[in-house]
């Protein structure tokens, strides 16, 4: 089952809502199937009971499908991309966060901030949490847990990553987070493949199976640590072949099966 949010890009007026001074279309729950998108009652947690109304799927704006407390990353999970910095294989996860403030919606834009002269793409198979859980066990099994499963783009300023300690700043500008523009549910397999294309052009493609360190770990080391929240991100790395953007390229981050997020690239 693929979930969304979204918003019709046609509504009557009774469809509006006012947030401060913004008068804009309601942010919706749905399902999408069969070439439209059904909306549902109570958002994804709830019975998804469908309200009778649909729209074509070409006829909404996607919006993320979660709306997270926190993003949290893993850093070198797949060999090729180890190898292309140079790097030792990692013996433990490597995490790190970005802010709800970096998070975009399909089809907007990605811009390049004038601090970094050189941004990449990053695409990556992101997992959506559905329960809030902490201290996940080996005998836990983490397949409840999980809401679904879709593409983002981890983008990154690589000059600021690289000249500073740590990743933060790096990874955190504004748009820095796209993912979307739907969750699928049921879970990915080894044989799930994860690619990246710049302009129409292939430049990542690696399988889910190829991960050093596979979901359920990740899941696992990370609540190790804090707690995890319903709606809450996981990037489970991204395969080798990053390279840099610039301004009027297309991203387009492609899940087998799963989802398709598409981005523009801004100038600041």
């Amino acid at each position: 089952m693929k979930l969304c949010r979204f918003q019709p890009l046609e509504f009557a007026i009774k469809d509006l809502g006012r947030s401060g001074n913004e008068v804009q279309a309601q942010t919706l729950s749905g399902i999408l199937e069969g070439g439209s998108v059904y909306e549902i009652r109570g958002g994804f947690m709830g019975a998804r009971e469908r309200t009778g109304r649909k729209w074509p799927a070409d006829q909404v704006k996607y919006l993320p499908p979660s709306a997270p407390t926190k993003i949290v990353a893993v850093g070198r999970n797949y060999q090729e991309h180890v190898k292309e910095f140079n790097n030792p294989l990692p013996k433990e996860p490597a995490i790190f966060l970005k802010p709800p403030s970096s998070v975009l919606a399909p089809d907007d834009p990605i811009v390049l901030p004038v601090l970094s002269q050189r941004v990449e793409y990053e695409g990556e198979l992101a997992v959506v949490m559905a329960k809030r859980c902490f201290h996940v066990s080996q005998d836990d099994d983490v397949k409840p847990l999980i809401l679904g499963y879709t593409a983002l783009n981890d983008v990154t300023a690589r000059d600021l990553q690289r000249a500073d300690l740590q990743w933060t700043r790096g990874k955190g500008f504004d748009t820095f987070c796209p993912f979307g523009p739907v969750l699928e549910t049921e879970h990915p397999t080894s044989a799930t493949k994860v690619e990246t294309l710049l302009n129409g052009e292939v430049k990542q493609s690696a399988t889910v199976g190829d991960m050093i360190f596979p979901i359920e770990v990740i899941i696992r080391w990370i609540t190790a640590v804090m707690t995890l929240e319903p709606g809450d991100v996981i990037a489970t790395g991204t395969p080798g072949g990053v390279g840099p953007i610039a301004a009027g390229d297309i991203v387009e981050v492609s899940v087998s099966g799963i989802a398709t997020l598409r981005n523009p690239v801004a100038a600041a």
